[in-house]
């Protein structure tokens, strides 16, 4: 068995074996709470778990937390963590990966699931009144919200430990943003408390209402999840269409959005900025939809003529997706992604000559020459991680913001990722390899592109 596997059957069957301890001990102290509306409950709360969307990378999203902190009212003290956790265990039993075989996930959620349902509950009956009336309704609100925040902060603790544990990942950015569900989260465990109250107050009779609640909660998430999707979709099929006229581009958007992300989160980058810039770079190159093929494939120098229309392509983007309205916010990082953080270099809205752009701006920069270097173009072959590295240091406090530089090599170090040869020091070298030398040894390295005749470099990045 490989260590990874090891890895996460061992930390999958731990999590289980808490989630379980947790339920057994909680059946020794608490009773179980025999009603009609905890199958109801329960029921609920599977089908909406199981009923997750995306609403960011990774980060998936439910009202399941509503249930579990309704129920945890109408339950109350000294049945609510036991009836939650049993409703939240059975929500982990999910059909997907059982089907797929994923051991470690079933597992692993079982136990995250069980021991956050767990920590809401408590907290909801450490807080909540001794009697439930109208005038108490706000104080059972906020004792549910308050369940809600401890609900979801240890489920992101154990999904980030999980991970770190399991899969070694170092890099834990996607799952990272979950913290961005704890106000919402709080919202619905707001609303959980008013609804079980409400139902404690008024009875049974207020079941179905409570339900349309939940029903109402998951309908808006999965319409931003599909709205999330088509934009997705959208920005796909620019890529695709700009890989299909330039096929050394391919991958490289990816690779961007990758290598941005990683400087953002050593930064500090949180949630929407991280998505921000991820879409940024994932549009950057969409200009070059707008220069002809046979200038992006050009393998000698450039005329000075061909120089200017290739430096187009950063604020042509700005003309190619100006009318796609979820793009807007993300258009000026991207036309300005060639503009030096001295002032100088070129661009759209992004870039003012004098003027040092945007941060975003500055940490698309450093990931588009990373990946230009450290990957093969038509005119040489990719150049060494370490050499790439050298030179983003070279120039930084001139074209690169070296805060964005620093931020990037620190990633690196922490994930253990090396790109690029894994023997070519020197770019005359790659380039003599390329077997184009003759024509091309001026150029600059961290460019992407051919130099004009006295020597300038324009970007095909």
């Amino acid at each position: 068995m490989r260590q990874l596997d090891f890895n996460r059957l061992l930390i999958g069957g731990l999590y289980a074996l808490a989630g379980a301890v947790a339920i057994v001990w909680l059946g020794q102290t608490q009773s179980f709470p025999l009603t009609l509306t905890w199958p109801v409950f329960a029921a609920a709360f599977v089908y909406f778990h199981w009923q997750s969307v995306e609403v960011n990378d990774r980060l998936l999203a439910s009202p399941s937390v509503m249930v579990i902190l309704t129920a945890a009212v109408v339950f109350g003290p000294g049945q609510a963590m036991l009836g939650t956790a049993i409703m939240a265990g059975l929500g982990a039993i999910n059909p997907a990966d059982i089907r797929r075989r994923r051991v470690f996930q079933l597992f692993a959620n079982f136990g995250q699931l069980v021991l956050s349902a767990v920590m809401g509950s408590w907290l909801v009956e450490l807080t909540l009144p001794t009697s439930i009336a109208p005038g108490t309704m706000t104080k059972v609100a906020l004792a549910s919200a308050i369940g809600a925040v401890g609900y979801g902060v240890v489920n992101i603790c154990l999904v980030i430990a999980g991970i770190r544990l399991a899969l070694r990942r170092q890099n834990v950015w996607p799952w990272s943003g979950m913290a961005r569900l704890i106000p919402s989260n709080l919202i619905m465990g707001f609303l959980g408390g008013l609804l079980g109250a409400t139902m404690v107050l008024v009875g049974p009779v207020t079941l179905p209402l409570i339900l349309v609640v939940f029903f109402v909660g998951h309908l808006s998430m999965d319409s931003y999840a599909r709205l999330r999707e088509a934009q997705l979709d959208t920005l796909s099929g620019f890529t695709k269409a700009l890989e299909a006229k330039d096929p050394y581009t391919a991958g490289h958007t990816e690779r961007v959005a990758y290598f941005s992300q990683l400087i953002g989160v050593e930064m500090g980058f949180k949630g929407s900025d991280l998505e921000q810039i991820r879409v940024a770079a994932l549009i950057h190159d969409i200009g070059k939809l707008a220069i002809p093929s046979d200038l992006l494939r050009k393998q000698g120098r450039l005329t000075t003529d061909e120089y200017d229309l290739m430096q187009d392509h950063a604020h042509m983007v700005e003309e190619v997706l100006g009318e796609v309205e979820f793009l807007r916010p993300m258009l000026e990082i991207a036309s300005g992604h060639h503009s030096h953080f001295d002032g100088a270099g070129y661009g759209g809205s992004g870039h003012t000559e004098g003027e040092r752009p945007g941060i975003e701006a500055r940490v698309l920069a450093v990931a588009d020459a990373f990946d230009a270097m450290t990957s093969t173009r038509p005119y040489r072959k990719a150049l060494t991680q370490k050499y790439a590295l050298a030179e983003l240091k070279d120039k930084a406090g001139t074209q690169f913001d070296p805060h964005c530089v620093e931020a990037l090599e620190a990633a690196l170090e922490r994930t253990g990722e090396v790109y690029g040869s894994t023997g070519l020091e020197s770019d005359a070298v790659a380039r003599k390899i390329a077997e184009r030398s003759d024509a091309l040894e001026s150029r600059d390295p961290l460019q992407e592109d051919s130099g004009t005749p006295d020597g300038r470099a324009a970007s095909r990045g």
